[in-house]
């Protein structure tokens, strides 16, 4: 029997892509010399990194998600009457929505597609925008805010998966770290555009990623690895065709794929149970325990309140400054994305997991020691400035490493047979982390600012220890030989 016969005899309730990928492609690969006009389709890179520049629309809208709220809460919060407590939830319910999306993110991906998820998760964001924009008390907001979250969680799984399963893995690291850069690109826009727009326009304007991705969806192939798990053959071919390029031979590529997905192509349903196979425990607890910290170390709450921590350290143009952070955590996650091909994953996450736990160091004491010091001292200033350096410091070091990495190895090492079930996982234990630091970092800041970094020091240590002892190197690697070291 051959694969694809024994494929379709297990499978006989084979999903079709919810956006199908069409027929250029198709055409291209097969009448490649019809093609030869345009140079630029047959180049591999330049195909996959049209395609990943296409989709890092979504991070980019998760990005803006999640940098609205520092520059909107003065006058959002006068504008609507709300309380800190108010805006502290408003704040925090994009991780609500964004928990309800990671639970269905895996499935909704395995079902209908890559690309068809990603459609799902653009028209939510759209609404909930809209319903920020011309909300007249905190029930729109707090609805739009949800709606928002739900779109963000899809996306935040599905982005790097997708990039993971199409990109060479000579190029995997760089263009898997182009999500995180589009993150951080969305938060600088919503703390530069911030300055110029009232918070109404700005959700305004946050519709528009959303808006491109759409029609830019149907111009790219899906997953050639989905179509393959799927049994759609033919799909899976053109599509690995486009993106290496119509003239590049894909044989091995092909041959390595199918023996992969031979073994996990016979059920469509996977249950939890699955999950506490012996096999899986080590993908499983590197996946979610690197997300997890991510979030722990407390970068999210800095980011989202980075205003309120600039103003408190004594800086009056706190929304300048917090544009500014933004601009450097672009140039950094830029960095990281053009090192984590050359040096490795590992090393990454060790140096920047380590140089954050010295940054929030430097904060925390920063912090302790002004409340020894009168306000109108000299060292009152200074302290407040050595407090932004150790903030910039942080999130520097975060987005060499911590930012983009921890993503990245989720898509990378998940096996394939529980990947959408195990990713929900993955992204819902994230997000909920990411609440947490949300909702608490106001409350905590209020309580003492020098007790929460140094509670935020602590989680970086040990995540030094973690990645030393635990986080297995994936670069240079396909994802099929990723899935054989673990067996």
């Amino acid at each position: 029997m051959s694969f694809r016969d024994d494929v379709e005899d297990g499978r006989g309730d084979l999903r079709k892509p919810f956006l199908h990928t069409g027929s250029w492609y198709r055409m291209g690969s097969r009448q490649s010399s019809i093609m030869g006009s345009s140079q630029v389709i047959r180049d591999s890179s330049i195909s996959v990194l049209a395609c990943v520049l296409i989709v890092a629309l979504g991070p980019i809208q998760f990005g803006f998600t999640s940098g609205y709220s520092s520059p909107t809460q003065s006058a959002l919060s006068k504008d609507l009457d709300l309380t800190v407590s108010q805006f502290s939830l408003f704040g925090s319910l994009s991780n609500v929505g964004a928990m309800v999306g990671a639970i269905a993110s895996g499935q909704i991906a395995e079902y209908i597609g890559r690309k068809g998820s990603l459609m799902i998760a653009a028209i939510p964001n759209i609404i909930g925008w809209l319903a920020i924009s011309f909300a007249r008390d905190f029930s729109f907001l707090y609805m739009g805010r949800l709606l928002e979250g739900f779109g963000v969680g899809i996306i935040s799984y599905t982005v790097p998966v997708y990039i993971a399963e199409i990109a060479p893995q000579n190029l995997r690291g760089g263009l898997g770290s182009v999500n995180q850069l589009s993150v951080t690109i969305g938060i600088m826009l919503a703390y530069l555009l911030g300055l110029f727009c009232n918070w109404r326009v700005l959700a305004v304007l946050g519709i528009l990623p959303c808006l491109i991705l759409i029609p830019g969806l149907f111009f790219i192939p899906e997953s050639p690895r989905w179509l393959a798990k799927m049994g759609m053959m033919d799909d899976f071919e053109a599509s690995l065709q486009v993106l290496r390029g119509f003239d590049t031979d894909i044989t091995l590529e092909v041959n390595e794929i199918k023996r992969s997905v031979a073994s996990t192509s016979r059920r469509t349903a996977i249950r939890f149970a699955d999950l506490k196979l012996r096999r899986y425990w080590l993908p499983l607890m590197i996946g979610i325990g690197l997300l997890v910290l991510q979030q722990l170390a407390g970068t999210n709450g800095v980011i989202f309140y980075s205003t309120t921590i600039f103003e408190s350290a004594g800086i009056s143009s706190s929304n300048a400054a917090t544009v500014g952070v933004g601009a450097i955590q672009v140039f950094a996650t830029a960095v990281s994305t053009w090192l984590v091909d050359r040096t490795g994953r590992r090393i990454l996450l060790i140096v920047s997991s380590s140089g954050m736990a010295l940054s929030l160091l430097v904060v925390a004491i920063a912090f302790f020691l002004k409340g020894f010091v009168a306000e109108d001292s000299s060292l009152y200033g200074i302290f407040g400035i050595l407090s932004v350096v150790g903030v910039v410091c942080m999130i520097v070091s975060f987005s060499l490493g911590m930012g983009p990495i921890p993503w990245l190895i989720m898509s990378e090492i998940l096996p394939p047979k529980i990947k959408g079930l195990a990713g929900s996982v993955a992204t819902l234990a994230n997000w909920f982390s990411s609440w947490l630091i949300t909702m608490t970092a106001p409350l905590l800041l209020a309580w003492s600012s020098g007790g929460t970094f140094s509670l935020y020091t602590a989680v970086c240590v040990f995540t030094v220890a973690f990645v030393a002892i635990w986080v297995p190197e994936t670069k240079g690697k396909t994802l099929e030989e990723i899935q054989h070291s673990f067996r």
